[in-house]
């Protein structure tokens, strides 16, 4: 009913907007403008945040990661003073034994995996290409979430006996086997021929993911059992006294340009060791009890960093809802600046139609219907600029995940959100103008 009562007025309203349509296109663009900033900060916020929770099913829930690193004292240890006082102390850098250790002391541990990396030519009929050579157990599938889209992964069976078996990435398969089935042909490494036993499924992997954390792509390894690599391949830990006087030796080097450096250098039998806590509240704690463990197998070194990322993912992301809060605020800014806009212009608009107001109210228009008609006028306006502002801020969202790489979403939320922001704004700020416009006086007006 009140509609139909106005709704002469509506329609003066926008054959208002109509007639002006260079103004009404001018006053509307800080709303257009304004609901497409929220709509794409939103999107780039979305994003942000749908790739951390992304990376963190990635790096496997409740998991803490052991990496080696340069030694160094324990500044507060009786055993540091005692280095200092010519004590000398070893550390064999992060073992198996180690994780054995690890495995039967912490109770709060459910699983763990060692990793053993090496860069190798993976060879199939004259074909090669450089792979990452990974030795793990059968726990790290687990660990990662990682699924396969052909085969098994290597039992406990094939990885206690360090059998010559492998799991390939897509991109090995993709390379050598094109469309064929790999499971069941063999593939050579170094002088090891290694039987495919599977084919793990591809992963989206973001180059804003950590290595650090336990992120990385899974496309370009080959894993096999962490005892065959030990066995068949290489293991750091039986290095003779020569290789590591020569290895100390480069150390102590300031030039070190040799791309081989960095496996010279390398004295740790494990390059990783992945543990999954049971629960989300063990990880501070079971943190803590496994550096003590390897501080005191370590003899005081802290020649191992322990890290927990789930915990600097979630950090991450709290940090990105906060920029995402500080985005969606300077965007909304806009909105309002949109909305002051369209006061100041319908404002004029009431100065330059004094006669029309005088004219619609000397043959019988009352001051509600003046008011209707000059609000219409400001809520038509911000309603098709709205409408405009978010099919902008959706294809601006497009731009930007095509040109800079960028994960945008774009949720029914923020469109809601940004549409009813640009209603509200029409109404707020177009109220005072028809209210002016209501109160002129017709005779006044008339003359004017």
């Amino acid at each position: 009913m009140i509609f139909k009562k106005y709704f002469h007025d509506i329609i003066i309203g926008f054959e208002a907007i109509i007639d002006n349509k260079l103004k009404s296109i001018l006053t509307a663009l800080g709303i257009i403008f304004g609901v497409a900033a929220v709509i794409s900060m939103l999107a780039i916020g979305n994003g942000a945040e749908q790739e951390i929770l992304e990376q963190i099913k990635m790096v496997g829930v409740n998991n803490i990661i052991i990496t080696p690193i340069e030694a160094t004292g324990n500044e507060n240890s009786t055993e540091n003073q005692e280095e200092k006082a010519g004590a000398k102390k070893f550390s064999k850098g992060l073992t198996m034994l180690d994780l054995k250790a690890i495995e039967e002391v912490v109770p709060t541990v459910n699983m763990l995996s060692p990793v053993i990396s090496y860069n190798y030519s993976a060879i199939i009929d004259g074909k090669s290409k450089p792979v990452v050579l990974e030795g793990v157990n059968t726990n790290y599938f687990k660990l990662f979430n990682i699924t396969l889209q052909l085969g098994e992964v290597f039992n406990q069976l094939q990885s206690d006996a360090g059998l010559p078996v492998c799991v390939i990435g897509d991109n090995i398969k993709s390379v050598f086997f094109n469309q064929e089935n790999p499971i069941g042909k063999y593939i050579k490494c170094g002088q090891i021929w290694l039987k495919i036993i599977g084919v793990v499924e591809r992963r989206d992997f973001t180059a804003s993911a950590s290595d650090e954390m336990g992120i990385s792509s899974s496309d370009n390894k080959i894993f096999i059992p962490a005892q065959t690599i030990l066995m068949r391949f290489k293991n750091r830990a039986l290095v003779r006294a020569d290789e590591v006087e020569r290895s100390t030796a480069r150390r102590r080097m300031v030039t070190t340009t040799s791309t081989n450096s960095a496996d010279d250098k390398n004295l740790n039998q494990l390059d990783k060791i992945i543990l999954q806590v049971k629960e989300t509240e063990q990880l501070g704690a079971t943190a803590n009890i496994v550096k003590r463990i390897l501080l005191r197998r370590h003899s005081g070194l802290y020649d191992f960093e322990v890290t927990i990322p789930e915990l600097l993912l979630k950090q991450q992301q709290r940090t990105k809802k906060i920029f995402n809060i500080v985005l969606g605020a300077i965007a909304g800014i806009s909105l309002i600046v949109g909305g002051i806009g369209i006061m100041n212009i319908m404002l004029a608009s009431v100065m330059e139609r004094i006669r029309e107001i005088g004219t619609r109210q000397a043959i019988g228009a009352s001051r509600k219907d003046i008011v209707a008609q000059f609000l219409a006028e400001s809520t038509l306006i911000s309603i098709s600029g709205g409408i405009i502002g978010i099919i902008l801020g959706v294809a601006l969202s497009k731009i930007i995940t095509a040109v800079f790489d960028i994960k945008t979403i774009v949720s029914l939320f923020s469109i809601v959100i940004a549409f009813g922001v640009s209603a509200l704004v029409g109404i707020m700020f177009g109220y005072m103008p028809a209210k002016r416009a209501a109160e002129k006086d017709p005779v006044e007006s008339l003359r004017a």
